[in-house]
């Protein structure tokens, strides 16, 4: 299966688009806010990255959060989806299972009539 390339961006570029040094994402690199990912030693940051960084910024610079304060809330914000990613499965389950019930007891009902 050929999977399609997601866009990577260098650092300057990811400055630009934020107007912000390239200082500040090595700090929020350092202090374990962002995870870019290394392609011989340069820092290549993801779609994923670009809205995490969007979302410290106004953490930050708009709300007034901490950096401390900010991992707090990106580490709470993970595990929310954690969670919701296992709620989602688990009526997956419930759901499929609920089905085969409704399908036997129609089968039943069926047979009871014949």
């Amino acid at each position: 299966m050929n999977e399609r390339k997601r866009p990577l961006f260098m650092i300057g570029v990811v400055c630009e688009m934020f107007n912000i040094h390239p200082q500040t994402l090595r700090l929020y690199e350092r202090e374990g806010l962002l995870h870019p990912q290394r392609a011989g030693g340069a820092r290549r940051y993801s779609q994923e990255d670009l809205e995490r960084i969007r979302m410290i910024l106004n953490l930050t610079k708009e709300l007034g959060v901490n950096r401390a304060g900010v991992d707090i809330i990106l580490r709470m914000r993970r595990r929310f989806e954690a969670l919701q990613r296992e709620t989602e499965q688990m009526m997956d389950y419930l759901d499929s299972d609920i089905r085969k019930e409704f399908r036997k007891r129609i089968k039943e009902v069926f047979e009871e009539d014949l």
